[in-house]
């Protein structure tokens, strides 16, 4: 494996690949020399690759990493960097902090079907929770939030008995606030099918109480160690979007929960997302309330412009070929400059959440949604027909009558 340097002397070995989706695949990276005094970087980071011809969800990515940076809940970006692969084509490099303890979705399979604890559950859902209210107060919607794309990074000894700490990746697919109002019309769907709200299924709808919706979902999911919605091995995409969003159903809060946890999930699970409750009201929500902080365990990288990391960023190609898909998913979003928010700050964010939705109306999916062959698959993309007919009276909200094509790029 060849490394090539920089001039003052930072490289980095690319190592084996540990992930794979539709924007690329994901590598570890080792620093060439851990012990290079005042360096930015940590010993080993993961890279997310992809030629740069179908990298904008990636560049995506870093642009609302680069916005949203310092929270201790979200995962750290520390730079990015285009090489050339092996075959002579441009690749785009993104560097990010390694969770070490793998996904949430590992660690709910590890459990099998009797879930995690409830003690572990309430510190990974008070974390997410905190990063989630982070993003939100920033005016971002993360529209992908799944097992899958929550990191675990070990925890320093802080008493508070918790091995790890949750933090929220992949935000390819994040989106500015209210930016769907100005976009009724987008051809998709963003994120997985298995934890759409009833508003994204119904009207094409992701805001700030979408990501709650499936927050309840993976707190569902990890008490239980099943997905949030029951079904059988034949049933396929359209069918769990006709339970979301063509009727009154919702997900099964199994009866031997605590009544903490059972409430918790109520909130979650309003249908009507303006009674949804918001992340800054769950965070004082007696489930996550009475843990040990883990405040102050971790400080936020002291970079105060991560920009000045690239020109000293180098990563290494290995002979490994990358897969990688022609679909972009990215949308392109206000150019904000948003300042550097520390742990501290963190603490004092207050910011009154609004009313995002209009008056509730009845939308219903038809059955005219075209068959899908596979069974749902949380790292494939699913393109879906379907027509989507606003009933007489509703409001005039330019929603299409006629069938589309509704891609929902699934992440990873």
């Amino acid at each position: 494996m060849s490394v090539n340097e920089f001039g003052d002397g930072v490289a980095w070995y690319r190592g084996a690949m540990v992930g794979k989706g539709s924007f690329g695949c994901v590598y570890l990276a080792t620093l060439k020399n851990p012990r290079l005094k005042n360096s930015y970087f940590p010993a080993v980071m993961a890279v997310k690759s992809a030629e740069v011809s179908v990298s904008g969800s990636i560049q995506k990515e870093r642009e609302v990493l680069n916005n949203i940076k310092g929270c201790p809940y979200i995962i750290r970006c520390f730079g990015d960097e285009t090489t050339t692969g092996q075959n002579g084509a441009m690749v785009y490099n993104l560097l990010l902090e390694y969770g070490s303890g793998g996904t949430l979705a590992e660690r709910i399979k590890k459990s099998g079907i009797k879930g995690l604890s409830e003690f572990e559950v309430r510190n990974y859902t008070r974390s997410m929770l905190r990063g989630l209210h982070f993003i939100h107060t920033i005016g971002y919607v993360h529209c992908d939030m799944k097992p899958d794309n929550v990191l675990l990074v070990p925890n320093s000894s802080d008493g508070s008995g918790a091995e790890f700490r949750a933090k929220i990746g992949d935000l390819g697919l994040a989106k500015r606030e209210n930016q769907s109002k100005k976009r009724r019309l987008e051809p998709y769907w963003r994120g997985t099918p298995m934890y759409l709200s009833p508003e994204a299924v119904s009207d094409n709808i992701q805001e700030c109480p979408a990501d709650i919706w499936a927050l309840g979902c993976i707190v569902l999911e990890m008490l239980t160690g099943k997905p949030p919605w029951d079904r059988e091995e034949y049933m396929v995409a359209e069918d769990v979007l006709k339970k979301i969003g063509g009727g009154h159903e919702l997900p099964k809060i199994p009866g031997n929960l605590s009544k903490e946890a059972k409430d918790f999930l109520k909130g979650c699970f309003v249908r009507n997302p303006r009674y949804r409750w918001t992340a800054e009201m769950l965070l004082n929500h007696p489930f996550v309330e009475g843990l040990i902080d883990d405040e102050g365990v971790e400080r936020p990288l002291e970079v105060e412009d991560i920009n000045v990391v690239d020109s000293i960023l180098l990563v290494t190609e290995s002979d490994d070929e990358l897969a990688y898909y022609s679909e972009d998913w990215s949308c392109v979003s206000e150019d904000d400059s948003l300042g550097y928010w520390s742990e501290e700050d963190y603490e004092e964010i207050h910011n009154e959440m609004t009313s995002y939705f209009a008056d509730e109306e009845i939308f219903k999916v038809e059955e005219s949604i075209a068959a899908i062959s596979s069974t749902i698959d949380g790292g494939s993309d699913r393109i879906i027909d379907a027509s989507i007919e606003v009933p007489s009276g509703g409001p005039s909200n330019n929603s299409p009558k006629c069938p589309l094509n509704f891609t929902i790029p699934a992440g990873v």
